[in-house]
């Protein structure tokens, strides 16, 4: 088996030029990551359990539920998420939901609500789970066991796919293969989508982001305010939306309802949209749409 390739040149100077549908420049696709009741955890029968939690990370006997941990991660699913889906109705924004299909399984009121507000389901895998650590029979299994667990919660099969911290060396090819999927967001290598090959077919990556995101919240002490990740998001904006006088670009902003559900960050969120809105040329889309729109610029 051959890797992927590596390519470190991109569009370079030669950006992609025109704009988006109806004249956009920049396209913002908020992301709600949602992984709650998928994440390793003795409960569910794992060998281990996550050690990453609103305190950090932290070391808690083998064998020995991590009671706290698991109730963080309750948190999104029960209160979180709610608040994030109230702020995306009032504004009129679609997101696109990186969801993993047992945390769906799990809260299907959840499932049900994302697919009746507009927003598209985009594949986080069938666990929030990672896939490199899996052989590529599971890979392939896993990702069949995802499609039919969003075709009974959602009604309908997700056209995107999303590895938790990374692809493994087979996922891409495992998504061509399939035959489903519009494209993947398995890179963090550039502001607007692209094209790669993949065993002689022309393949769809829409990038995803790991800074414009409010994991931050998490791993790094220094943010804990609504205000900070509102500055963050805003800084991004600015850079990509004076770049995109030039040619198309694109922002991912990565939300957790574990995160920034909480009552003293949500607010980041509305803030955010009401600022972008206030400029023309902005687009808040799904990556379905963004995706299409790329699609049939060739």
């Amino acid at each position: 088996m051959v890797s992927p390739a590596r390519d470190l040149v991109g569009y370079g100077r030669q950006r992609p030029q025109g704009t988006w549908p109806n004249g956009a420049r920049l396209a913002i696709s908020l992301v709600i990551n949602y992984e709650e009741g998928s994440e390793r955890s003795l409960a569910m029968g794992d060998p281990d359990q996550e050690s990453m939690t609103e305190w950090g990370s932290y070391s808690i006997p083998d064998g020995t539920r991590n009671l706290a941990m698991e109730s963080m991660y309750e948190y999104g699913s029960r209160v979180g998420i709610w608040r994030i889906l109230d702020i995306l109705d009032q504004q009129s924004v679609r997101a696109t939901f990186h969801a993993c299909a047992v945390a769906f399984e799990q809260n299907p009121d959840v499932a049900r609500a994302a697919v009746a507000g507009g927003h598209e389901i985009c594949s986080h895998g069938y666990r929030w789970e990672e896939v490199f650590r899996l052989t590529e029979e599971q890979e392939r299994e896993h990702m069949r066991l995802a499609v039919e667990s969003f075709e009974r919660t959602c009604g309908k099969r997700p056209v995107g796919w999303y590895c938790r911290y990374g692809a493994s060396v087979n996922t891409r090819r495992l998504v061509a293969e399939e035959g489903g999927f519009l494209y993947d967001s398995d890179a963090y290598n550039d502001d607007v989508p692209y094209f790669v090959d993949v065993e002689g077919k022309r393949h769809l990556v829409v990038p995803y982001t790991a800074d414009v995101n409010d994991f931050r919240y998490w791993n790094s002490p220094g943010l804990s305010q609504a205000s900070d990740f509102f500055e963050y998001m805003k800084e991004s904006f600015e850079v990509l939306y004076e770049e995109s006088a030039e040619g198309p670009r694109m922002m991912s902003i990565g939300l957790h309802p574990r995160m920034v559900g909480r009552p003293g960050r949500v607010r980041a969120i509305k803030q955010f949209i009401e600022y972008a809105n206030q400029h023309s040329g902005v687009w808040f889309a799904t990556r379905e749409e963004i995706a299409r729109a790329w699609l049939e610029r060739t």
